[in-house]
């Protein structure tokens, strides 16, 4: 994973409190719109989702920069190459 430090989120996708599989497919939604060297935030709180949102974006070509778990709010941040 990549240090953060100097990564700037583009856009934040705050999807808390939604049902899966609704977290990864708005995720999916908006990724295919961001621009080359943009940054996606995702907030869920959905449990499968650790799994089937980094899974779903690298499959997709995208860089996975950070995957953070606190309580049951999980952030993924999200990097079109």
């Amino acid at each position: 994973m990549a240090n953060l430090e100097n990564v700037e989120i583009t856009y934040t996708l705050d999807i808390q409190g939604e049902a899966c599989p609704m977290p990864a497919v708005a995720t999916l939604e908006v990724l295919p719109k961001m621009k080359k060297g943009e940054v996606l935030e995702v907030l869920c709180d959905c449990p499968q989702a650790i799994n089937s949102i980094p899974v779903d974006a690298k499959n997709r070509g995208f860089e996975v920069l950070a995957v953070e778990q606190d309580g049951p709010t999980l952030r993924f941040v999200i990097r079109k190459p």
